[in-house]
Order: structure tokens, then sequence, then C-alpha cells
């Protein structure tokens, strides 16, 4: 390889693992002014926001063992149905350590 190569990698390289960062920290004002809970236009996803604030407001200490463990299972379900419902694109480090391997090869 010669030095001219090394240096557009290395560029790339730096470039990718400074702006990566950056990208994923932009914030949105409109959502931060919120009460920082999830929103959907979905209506059964304002459901599913309305049955957990239920249970976020719900007084716990009388509950048994059972109930308790039953809430944290419906807890779980609903926020395994709201990742469903907001989608949305997850890297995993593997597909991006990927991704930066094909840039280095294809440059």
């Amino acid at each position: 390889m010669t030095a001219k190569k090394v240096f557009r990698i290395a560029s790339v390289v730096i470039f990718m693992a400074v702006t990566m960062p950056a990208s994923s920290a932009i914030v949105d004002p409109a959502a931060s002014q919120s009460n920082n809970s999830p929103r959907t236009e979905d209506p059964r996803g304002q459901q599913l926001l309305q049955r957990l604030e239920d249970i976020k407001g719900m007084d716990k200490s009388t509950l048994t063992k059972v109930d308790k463990k039953e809430l944290r299972k419906e807890v779980k379900d609903i926020k395994k149905e709201m990742k469903v419902i907001k989608g949305g694109v997850y890297l995993s480090v593997g597909a991006i350590i990927i991704v930066i391997l094909l840039l280095i090869l294809l440059l």
C-alpha cells in the first residue's frame, strides 16, 4: 500500500469516528419539551402508552408477588410491542465494523 492510500483510509476512519457519535446526539427540541415519554401517532401505540402510564401510577405496595410478576411481564410485552410499532433501523457494532471495512476496501 502506498502512503497516499494509507492516508485516505486513516482520514475516512477518523471522519467516521468523529461524525457517527455527533449524528446520533442530535436532539429534537420539540421532543425534549414534552414529558420525556415516547409519543406515537398510532392509536394502538397511544393505548399502550396509556396503559404504561396507568401501571406506573399504580400503588404496587398492596399487590401480591404474583400480581407484581404479572405486571412486570405485561410491561415487558408492551415495550416489545412498542418497539415493533416504532420500527427503526438498528445497526450493531459488528455491522458498523463491516461497513467501515467495506469502505476501506472500496477506497
